[in-house]
């Protein structure tokens, strides 16, 4: 990437983190069993479905490894079954736990592969006996053949189906199937940094794209006139309209629409945006919206990037259409892993 950008920018410095351990604030384990049939939990193994036990890791968080491996020595006296992706037989396929990093509250997420559960009622306590600092706990049913993990039902069990989080100073509500960063720590430092890049005086109306749970737009939403946030996904969006009213933010607006489609419409209809702050998934964006990004044609984008493969195909895009690459600043999301997070300023050319 930086062959590619060297006459347009620098790479900066990765902005490396103090304490690279444990930070994981999603912990998703696979539950299988092994050849005498005691069951087992961990990650797939790289191209195939054999699960690796994993008891411990040093980048996921402490209390969510413990509460698993409870979960995984309370199946037998249940008798409760793991998966088996070959036979389909089987009642647990997988556990996913978030916690809140300044919070503390912690969300324990069963996937079934059916609505049944034998005994719900006496897990739940029991591993609430053991975990009280549990704050709630879902099922969610996945009864499909697919590397999914997440089905479409869900059931609260206990609490409130949600737990909530700080992040630059503003409250948000997380879902099983919500996005929400993994490294809070981190997450803090690009956020802030991309609204910095910015250079945002209080006057502009931005579109945060793939706005997710709104977080970008939120954070930002103190240093604009107004936010205007776009995201696919139906259940964010309920979040973010949620975290709004949290927050008592006034300025933003959310939309459950296809991101390039709103802001080709947008640009129809010779709406004025100064600043585009887009945050899209590892495959990056796609030519339909990059093409959005300049018909509608702000004067800054804000580019967040996961994957630095997608981020230089859709940089030179945008450089062969009227914008030019300012700055490029890694930050180290994802410490003892091989990922990186990248903020791109990128500004319209003057004609």
């Amino acid at each position: 990437m930086e062959g590619l950008l060297s006459k347009f920018a620098r790479v900066e410095p990765i902005i490396g983190m103090n304490n690279p351990y444990h930070y994981r604030n999603k912990v998703h384990a696979v539950f299988d069993h092994d050849r005498k049939g005691n069951p087992i939990s961990g990650v797939y193994e790289a191209g195939t479905h054999r699960v690796i036990p994993v008891e411990s890791c040093l980048i996921e968080d402490e209390k969510a490894d413990e509460i698993i491996g409870t979960i995984r020595g309370m199946l037998k006296s249940f008798k409760i079954k793991t998966y088996d992706e070959d036979t389909e037989f089987g009642l647990l396929r997988h556990v996913l736990i978030r916690k809140g990093y300044h919070s503390g509250e912690i969300m324990v997420v069963l996937v079934l592969s059916s609505p049944v559960f034998p005994s719900k009622n006496n897990f739940t306590k029991a591993l609430l006996k053991q975990h009280p600092e549990i704050t709630t706990i879902v099922l969610n049913v996945n009864n499909k053949k697919t590397s999914m993990v997440l089905g479409e039902k869900e059931q609260v069990i206990y609490g409130k189906g949600f737990i909530e989080d700080s992040l630059c100073g503003k409250i948000f509500r997380i879902s099983p199937k919500s996005f929400y960063q993994v490294n809070t720590v981190q997450t803090e430092i690009l956020y802030n940094k991309a609204i910095q890049l910015a250079g945002l005086s209080g006057k502009e109306t931005i579109v945060d794209a793939y706005c997710g749970i709104g977080t970008i737009g939120l954070i930002a939403s103190d240093h604009v006139n107004k936010v205007i946030g776009v995201e696919l996904n139906p259940d964010a969006v309920k979040d973010a309209k949620t975290n709004a009213i949290r927050n008592n933010i006034k300025n933003v607006d959310f939309y459950n629409k296809d991101a390039g489609e709103f802001m080709r419409q947008m640009a129809v209809q010779n709406e004025c945006v100064e600043v585009v702050f887009m945050d899209p998934p590892r495959a990056g964006s796609d030519e339909v919206f990059l093409n959005s990004v300049c018909t509608l044609a702000p004067q800054k984008v804000v580019y967040i990037s996961c994957n630095p493969v997608t981020l230089e195909r859709d940089l030179k895009y945008l450089v062969k259409n009227k914008y030019e690459v300012k700055r490029i600043i890694p930050v180290d999301m994802f410490p003892g892993t091989e990922h990186v997070e990248t903020v791109v300023l990128i500004t319209r050319v003057k004609e």
